[in-house]
């Protein structure tokens, strides 16, 4: 699908400048996946060292996915307007000090404030980043390919989290784990300032603060409520008041976003049904994530009784697998489209949470193993058609913006997966934790399972030639719309 309009970018670079911008980069990507990994392997110490609950460790994990979720479209847009570099930095600096603070928390509290603060930062790499890099690889097939390269960068991150954050705690303590970010942020910072040019969109967006406290209010609340429904009462009239309180702030988001000028949200990208699609898939396919990461982090090391370092160890097929299959499916998306990676990633997605619906405390090793090999394979086949979708075919002065609703989503469904999952097992457990958690664990595999079903039926409906028109229709009607899509395209 062509660009509709020209974007307010640096020069063409050198092949070898294009490919350094890359590689700057993923250093946030890096910084980033590896904290998701690291924090997840350090949970058990965390909660024995600061006598928390299970809730407790679902906001250790929330308070991170919920601010950058929350602020992900404002930092995209920002972005645009101010400058990508400038705004990369920025986040930089902020991800990097609150690794610092987050390693220094005395309690609980402080640790989920500085995560928050972490967040802040994080909000204005991964997206952002992505906009750098689709303004540096215009062509097609060369961008797909540099998709390719950041979702193996992911991969990696992910594959080094268990292995290190394993050695560290067990070594030195969980504070160590946020240690590995700082040198990496400053380095990345650095190198910013001097090889990744300066772009912006050519007439950015204006804020747009009542969508921003809508989407704010409509998250907190939701993540709230489902967090806090295990201690209080699922019927009880804090968690109905938080969830009623999320249904009006989404209500009130939708009719406000489609009738303001220039939305924080242009929810007429969801015309375009390869990308509604997308949007859906990264929901699915991170609330499969971060469940199972959450609920398999548990098991390992209060079922089992593994130290940290064995369960990263244990979990490394799956880090593995998703190395090997980043890269691999974005030159799968470059070569053939979509829906092959798609439909492997949610038939084996699926399959591993099948896998685990039959978890025991006596679950044979073979067993464990064959259903991470299956969610690596499947979770490093996700990444690229997703974000390839979100940033074909749409105006490349915006690709903040496109950019930044799709990693809105995949934090949304990370955030819901480790609520949901999280408090429906914890509701589940009627006995001794170590004893009782593995059969109260089922449900939220059966959630996983389901999460890989809808990604199949995804894969088939948005690939269609009627999926393809809409995108088509979509574009046209967005470059043909000064008023509120000047921004866009």
């Amino acid at each position: 699908m062509p660009i509709t309009a020209p974007a307010a970018t640096a020069p063409a670079l050198s092949p070898r400048r294009r490919m350094l911008v890359l590689a700057i980069c993923c250093m946030s990507l890096f910084i980033v996946g590896l904290d998701v990994t690291i924090v997840n392997i350090a949970l058990p110490s965390i909660r024995r060292d600061l006598d928390t609950s299970v809730s407790g460790l679902q906001w250790i994990i929330d308070a991170y996915t919920v601010v950058l979720a929350g602020l992900l479209m404002l930092s995209g847009s920002t972005a645009d307007r101010i400058g990508r570099r400038r705004t990369f930095q920025t986040g930089l600096a902020l991800f990097t000090l609150g690794s610092l603070l987050c390693s220094l928390a005395p309690g609980l509290g402080w640790l989920i404030a500085a995560r928050a603060l972490q967040a802040v930062g994080g909000s204005m790499l991964n997206p952002v980043a992505m906009s750098i890099i689709t303004n540096t690889f215009t062509e097609p097939r060369e961008r797909a390919r540099a998709i390719g390269v950041w979702g193996g960068v992911s991969g990696v991150s992910m594959a080094l989290g268990p292995l290190v954050g394993g050695s560290l705690v067990g070594a030195v303590g969980w504070q160590s784990i946020f240690w590995i970010n700082i040198p990496v942020g400053v380095a990345a910072f650095v190198l910013c300032a001097l090889f990744v040019p300066e772009s912006r969109a050519p007439r950015p967006r204006r804020v747009d603060p009542v969508g921003q406290v809508l989407v704010i209010v409509m998250l907190v609340t939701l993540t709230y409520g489902l967090i806090e429904a295990p201690a209080v009462g699922w019927g009880s009239p804090r968690t109905l008041g938080c969830f009623a309180v999320a249904a009006v702030a989404l209500a009130g988001l939708v009719g406000y976003e489609l009738r303001t000028e220039e939305p924080l949200i242009e929810l007429r990208f969801f015309r375009s049904v390869p990308f509604a699609g997308a949007t859906v898939t990264a929901v699915c396919g991170f609330a499969a994530f971060g469940g199972f990461l959450f609920v398999n982090t548990l098991y390992l090391q209060n079922v089992l009784g593994l130290s940290a370092l064995h369960a990263g160890l244990y979990t490394l097929p799956m880090a593995g697998l998703t190395v090997i299959c980043s890269p691999l499916s974005g030159r799968i998306v470059a070569a053939s489209g979509t829906r092959i990676p798609l439909l492997l990633a949610g038939v084996t997605i699926g399959a591993s949470g099948l896998i685990m619906t039959g978890l025991a405390p006596d679950t044979p090793l073979w067993r464990l193993m064959a259903a991470y090999v299956l969610f690596g394979l499947g979770f490093g086949m996700l990444n690229a058609p997703i974000t390839n979708t979100a940033v074909s075919g749409m105006p490349r002065a915006q690709a903040g913006v496109a950019a930044a609703v799709t990693s809105t989503s995949r934090q949304i469904g990370q955030t819901l997966g480790v609520a949901i999952i999280g408090s429906l097992v914890t509701s589940a457990v009627a006995g001794p934790f170590a004893t009782h958690f593995p059969q109260a664990s089922h449900i939220g595999w059966w959630i996983v399972t389901g999460c890989g079903s809808a990604i199949v039926l995804l894969a088939i409906l948005t690939t269609t030639g009627w999926a393809r028109r809409s995108a088509t229709r979509t574009a046209e009607r967005l470059a043909h719309s000064p008023d509120r899509t000047a921004a866009t395209s």
